[in-house]
């Protein structure tokens, strides 16, 4: 087996079933050799990665840069719904390498939004979507998936500046009737209701089981999938009334990240819903809530919002994040 002679750079984005790993190029953004590891597999993400660097025939990275769901926290990740636990100084240790980074995976996903070919980008409402400029811009990125991520991305005399939170844990604002009568149902079920509590795969459920509710009918409960399914099949109108609820607090949040952030130049949608269900978010009240903001609607409806279709945006996002440490670390 060959052995890689550029410089190493091990580049990872991990979930809370399998793992992704790579190794990103040199020279430019962009990766190559990637590998899908089940986490179940394997006790620990260093047993992992020596197990892919083993496979690839890939020396002792220079740097890592890995991305999974959760905050980083004192250089550590817990991972969600895995069993794994980030930590950047035992990857250190075990690994011999220095140039160690941990990511939020929106993070990563941030660092990823530059070098998305356009092609790899759809367009959410009629807003113009004219390409990032060439210097200054402030964007965010939204995604609902398992929970909901937010983060935004910023140029600044050429440097590429994440903004890392946790914009899926804040409060829910209702903007209607029916949103309000959601509220106070799902406040049955949970002491606080984040924007999570709505805008996620359990969220489609939650919305959906409260719609019942308010109809005085059984509590159903059926999983985001056959949720979107009977949506799509036109077979359950409570399922099409709680997909456009769904889509329409969505833009709500977007806009609202959007104002906070100043991301004037786009918003970009990201997470496993979005992707798999573009043409019900296109006819969903989704851009109209996004640009429902009172007296600054005139600047939302400039503000371009794009569908994320590339397959791997948060290893690329490692990918263009482990370069800058290799060159950072070389002007040493």
């Amino acid at each position: 087996m060959n052995i890689t002679t550029a410089k190493t750079l091990l580049i990872g984005d991990i979930g809370g079933t399998n793992a992704r790993f790579a190794l990103a190029s040199d020279d430019r953004v962009g990766f190559d050799k990637t590998m899908t590891l089940k986490c179940a597999d394997f006790a620990s993400s260093v047993a992992a990665i020596r197990h892919y660097l083993g496979e690839v025939g890939a020396s002792n990275p220079a740097a890592i840069c890995l991305a999974a769901a959760g905050p980083v926290i004192d250089g550590t990740i817990k991972v969600t719904n895995n069993h794994w636990t980030l930590s950047s100084e035992e990857i250190r240790r075990e690994l011999g390498t220095d140039n160690v980074t941990l990511l939020n995976d929106f993070e990563a996903i941030a660092w990823s939004i530059p070098y998305i070919d356009e092609q790899f980008l759809e367009a959410v409402g009629q807003a113009s979507q004219k390409p990032l400029p060439d210097g200054a811009f402030s964007v965010a990125i939204v995604g609902p998936g398992t929970g909901l991520g937010a983060g935004g991305l910023m140029n600044r005399d050429g440097r590429l500046i994440p903004v890392v939170g946790e914009g899926g844990h804040i409060g829910f604002a209702p903007k209607s009737k029916v949103q309000i009568d959601v509220l106070e149902v799902l406040r049955e079920k949970f002491e606080r209701v984040c924007i999570e509590r709505l805008v996620s795969g359990s969220g489609i459920e939650n919305i959906y089981w409260a719609l019942h509710a308010l109809r005085g009918e059984q509590r159903l409960e059926l999983s985001a999938a056959e949720i979107f399914t009977a949506a799509e099949a036109g077979s359950d109108p409570v399922a099409a009334d709680a997909t456009q609820l769904f889509f329409e607090i969505l833009g709500q949040v977007a806009g609202d990240i959007a104002l906070v952030l100043g991301a004037q130049d786009g918003v970009y949608l990201a997470g496993g819903i979005v992707k798999r269900y573009p043409e019900m978010m296109n006819i969903s009240g989704f851009r109209n809530a996004f640009e429902s903001k009172g007296r600054h609607r005139p600047m939302m409806e400039r503000i371009p919002t794009k569908l994320i279709t590339y397959d791997e945006p948060g290893l690329l996002g490692a990918a263009s994040c482990a370069l800058e440490l290799s060159r950072n670390d070389a002007t040493r």
